[in-house]
This record gives C-alpha cells, sequence and structure tokens, in this order.
C-alpha cells in the first residue's frame, strides 16, 4: 500500500495557487476509474484505488501547509505505514516551471509543508517535485507560491495534473526514474518542457 499525499491550503482562497499544484494533482487522481469519492478522515480528505495492483490511498491534508505533517502521521499510523510508503506531491521553486523530480529524503528548502511531515514521520519519504519557477528574489517567494498559477501557465498545469496522473502507477511500484523519464518525454511532447535547463537543481 501507498499513501500519496498532496499538498496544499484548503478552501477556494487557495485552490489556484501555486502552492496548491499537490492538490491539483491529486484531484486528478482521483477523477481517475477506481477512485472513491472523496471523504473526510484523517485531519484531511481522502480518496483509495488501487493503481496496477498496488493499493493506493490519496489524501489531501486540511491541516494548512505548515501542519500538513499532523494529517499524514495519522493516516500512515492507521494504516501501518512506514516512510518509504509515503508519497509526497509539492510545489518547488528550484525548479523552473513544468519540471519534475523525484528523490527521496534530502533537505527540505524552506518548504513548510516538508518540514512538518518530516517532523512527524521521519525525513525518508518520497517527494515528487514539480517545478513552479523562482520569482528571483527570496523576499518574493512568500507571494509567488500563494498566488494563483497565471493565465498563460495554466495549460502546462493542467497537462502537467494529466500526465502525472496518468503515470502514477510507477510511483506506486517503486519505479521512479521510469515515472520521472515518462513525465518528462510526456510534457516535452506536448511542448511544455522547461527552457531554462541551467536553473534544474
Amino acid at each position: 500500500m501507498r499513501l500519496f499525499v498532496g499538498l496544499g491550503n484548503p478552501g477556494s482562497k487557495y485552490e489556484g495557487n501555486r502552492h496548491n499544484i499537490g492538490f491539483m494533482v491529486l484531484d486528478e487522481m482521483a477523477r481517475r476509474p477506481g477512485f472513491s469519492p472523496w471523504r473526510r478522515r484523517f485531519q484531511g480528505e481522502t480518496s483509495e484505488g488501487v493503481l496496477d495492483g498496488e493499493r493506493v490511498i490519496l489524501l489531501k491534508p486540511a491541516t494548512y501547509m505548515n501542519e500538513s505533517g499532523r494529517a499524514v502521521q495519522e493516516a500512515a499510523n492507521f494504516f501501518k505505514l512506514g516512510e518509504s510508503d509515503v508519497v509526497v506531491f509539492h510545489d518547488e521553486i528550484e525548479l523552473p516551471p513544468a519540471k519534475v523530480r523525484v528523490k527521496v529524503g534530502g533537505g527540505i528548502a524552506g518548504h513548510n509543508g516538508l518540514r512538518s511531515i518530516s517532523s512527524h514521520v521521519g525525513n525518508e519519504y518520497k517527494r515528487v517535485r514539480m517545478g513552479v519557477g523562482h520569482p528571483g528574489v527570496k523576499e518574493l517567494v512568500h507571494i509567488h507560491v500563494l498566488n494563483d498559477f497565471a493565465k498563460a501557465e495554466r495549460p502546462w498545469v493542467e497537462a502537467l495534473c494529466s500526465i502525472v496522473s496518468d503515470n502514477a502507477a510507477l510511483l506506486a511500484q517503486g519505479k521512479d526514474s521510469a515515472f520521472q523519464n515518462k513525465v518528462h518525454l510526456a510534457m516535452d511532447a506536448k511542448g511544455f518542457g522547461p527552457k531554462d535547463e541551467t536553473s534544474d537543481k
């Protein structure tokens, strides 16, 4: 079993924010055949389904970003899951828009959602880092991630949510490199490949 966690802030005020791309991806996954309707539990919302034989629980914490770890810990404890069973989908300012990278463990790069999860369940969970770009100066980061995606960005955001969902079974199976490669090639084929490879970190 895998616990797929999408990070974001609850409520209509935040739903279009860059910080909420994790919620957007899970919403798209939950629309796929075989996933149950969302229901309230574990201080958030969950949907359950099966991806290529692997049972997956989708979780959107309703605790606000800075307390995401409370919901993740509650769900992980209930299902008796370890850090390695947890996959977190989140925005990443250190990657160009539309770029996706998967890693296990490592630093949190100032991301309050990751900080909360690491403090509650440990640090060795899988992160699906989805690039939303950097505003250029540190002082503008907070405003950048809590602003909605621009209208011009929405086509790649929708494509990314769909492509990540299409290939999510690979993550459930632990085939991270194959997942990352398929997402990259599919985004590239749609014309959404990152333009600035030098800013990839």
